[in-house]
This record gives structure tokens, sequence and C-alpha cells, in this order.
């Protein structure tokens, strides 16, 4: 029913970790899991080794994040598409949840709660930025993050981060995919907005949550920060004046 997609920059240990929660939770409903080495590695498990099949797609050169998702998106089988990254780690089942609520939504996308291994909640959940709210957040008056606490009913948000994003299939190939122009973020947020365009739903469900240990040292990369700025270009580019409107909110910080 549903098609993992994990992408390893020499991250096998973690996507070691992130399979075998897959297994120690019993999660059934994942019927096969691709991963994408983007950048040569030797993995250090064995793919026959798990009771689903676990494929390695090799890059012969280095792709973006939506590059490499959309070509494992184009072998997967499963109703449902599971973009997650390898240092995603798993308290319990996410999938139940999710699928029941996505589709009683008919949601395009839907994503848990993700906190940090410490518990505090990320800010996966935000709304579409706009020059206010990146003025706002650069002198710290808040980063455009919903605010909900874990067990709150499912709700409506602008977008929702690319650590974990659940897809039902024919949507997320109605939307044509993630968008290759973005070498690195701001997909996530392009593939929302066009999901609301196309009268998709984006959902949040805080009654599943996930752990993102996240490894903070690329924000103080140049590399990244050009990325990023690039990024945010090409975003505004693209949906300056026209995005979707009248979308439901919650409270801000």
């Amino acid at each position: 029913m549903i098609t993992v997609s994990i992408v390893s920059h020499r991250q096998s240990a973690l996507v070691e970790q992130l399979l075998a929660d897959l297994i120690r939770f019993n999660i059934s409903m994942v019927t096969e899991v691709l991963v994408t080495l983007n950048i040569p590695e030797d993995i250090s498990f064995t793919p026959s080794d798990y009771p689903y099949p676990v494929r390695i797609l090799r890059n012969t050169e280095a792709k973006g994040f939506g590059a490499n998702h959309n070509a494992a998106f184009r072998q997967a089988e499963g109703e449902w598409f599971c973009v997650m990254n390898p240092d995603i780690r798993l308290i319990d089942n996410p999938f139940p949840i999710l699928i029941e609520e996505g589709a009683h939504d008919s949601a395009g996308v839907i994503a848990p709660m993700v906190v940090t291994p410490g518990g505090m909640i990320e800010d996966s959940v935000r709304r579409f930025p706009v020059t206010a709210s990146l003025a706002a957040k650069l002198f710290g008056h808040g980063d455009g993050r919903y605010l909900f606490s874990a067990g709150d009913e499912k709700f409506a948000a602008d977008w929702v981060a690319g650590m974990f994003m659940l897809f039902r299939t024919r949507d997320f190939r109605a939307s044509g995919g993630f968008d290759e122009g973005f070498f690195l973020y701001y997909e996530d947020v392009d593939i929302c907005a066009r999901l609301w365009k196309l009268g998709r739903s984006v959902l949040a469900c805080p009654k599943a949550r996930v752990i993102h240990d996240a490894r903070r040292s690329s924000r103080r990369n140049l590399r990244y920060m050009k990325w990023h700025a690039l990024s945010l270009t090409r975003y505004f580019w693209k949906h300056w004046g026209r995005l979707p409107r009248a979308l439901p909110r919650r409270q801000m910080e």
C-alpha cells in the first residue's frame, strides 16, 4: 500500500535504523522501500534481510532532493508515496492514523507532528512565506509556524516540511511531482502550494508523531546558504501574487 522513498548522502547507518523501526513496529502497510544513494557509499545493511522489498537506486551523479524522489516515484508501486528523511526515527506506527485522516479528507499530502529527540515540536508545519513574514523571522518575531499540541485534531495547513510527507500517489502524479528546479529547500513549500491550487488539501496530523534527529551543521555552510537563497528566489518568482487564497488558518507565533 505504501512506497517509502529515502535518499542517503552516506547515511546508510541512519537508513538502517529507520528500516529497523519499520520492522520493530510491524508496519505491514509499507510494501516497498526505495533507497537512493545520491553519492557513492558502501551500505551497512543487506536489502534481502528485510520482510519487504528494499531496492537500492545508485546515482551516477548527485541530484537534488526533488529529482531524487521524483526518480524513485517513477518506480513506485504503492497507493501512497511517503517521502522520508534518513534521520527520521519512528515512535510507533504513524501510518494507520495518517491514512485514515488523509483518506477521510481526500488530502493530497498529510504529515505527522515532528519532534526533536528531546520532545520539542519542530517547525515543520507553516504558513506560506511572504515578504512580511520573512522580515518578521529575520528580526525574531516568529517564523510562521502553526501552534498545536500532541494529540490535537488534524488541521489544514499551508505547507508541511519534506522530512516526512505522505502523498496519495495519484495526487503526487497529478501535481507533476517535485519541481526539480529547486536543488534543495522550498520543494516542499512549492508542491504544497501546487496541491492547494489543484483543489487538494494539505493536512497536519498531531495524533501521529515521528522524531527528527537532525544534523544542523549545514545551516552554517555557505553552499547550503546559497541554495537556500536561490530556492527562495525561485519560489517567489513562481508564486508571487498567485498563492491559494482563503486557506483555513490557526493561531501563529
